[in-house]
C-alpha cells in the first residue's frame, strides 16, 4: 500500500485515464558522468541499483519510480524533478549530513513545503512534503 500522503495521487489517476503506465523513469542528463554518479550516490546514500551501461545508471526511488542519470552534455542542467517525502525536515537533514546542500524549506501555498537541490550541472530536484488535512 501507498503511504497515506500519496493516496490522493492515486485518486487523480482515475480522472485522466489516458494510458496504463507500469513504471516511470525520470532521466537527468549530466555533463561529467563520473562526478555526477558520485554526487547522486551521496544524494541517495547508496550506489545505483542498475548499471545500464558505462554512462547510464539508475536508482529505484519509489515502488514503480526510477531516476536515472545519463551522460548527455548538450542537455545537462535542464532537468526539473520533484520527489515527495513524508518528512521534509528529516530529508533535508539527512542530505546535509551527506554533504548535499538544499535551499531553504519554503511553503508552497496550502499544499505543502519544498526545498530545492541543484546537482553539479544545475539540474533541479525539489524535495516536497505534501500537507495532509488529516
Amino acid at each position: 500500500p501507498l503511504p497515506c500522503f500519496l493516496q490522493h495521487l492515486v485518486e487523480w489517476r482515475c480522472q485522466a485515464e489516458v494510458m496504463d503506465v507500469d513504471v516511470l523513469f525520470v532521466g537527468i542528463p549530466v555533463s561529467d558522468f563520473t562526478a555526477a554518479q558520485a554526487w547522486y550516490e551521496r544524494f541517495f546514500a547508496r550506489a545505483a541499483d542498475v548499471v545500464a551501461h558505462e554512462t547510464e545508471v539508475m536508482w529505484q526511488v519509489a515502488g514503480c519510480g526510477w531516476l536515472y542519470i545519463v551522460r548527455d552534455a548538450d542537455h545537462a542542467g535542464n532537468s526539473i524533478v520533484a520527489m515527495a517525502v513524508p518528512d521534509i525536515e528529516q530529508a533535508v537533514a539527512a542530505l546535509a549530513a551527506r554533504g548535499v546542500t538544499t535551499g531553504p524549506v519554503q511553503p508552497q501555498g496550502d499544499a505543502g513545503r519544498k526545498a530545492v537541490v541543484l546537482d553539479p550541472d544545475g539540474n533541479s530536484i525539489a524535495i516536497i512534503e505534501v500537507v495532509s488535512d488529516g
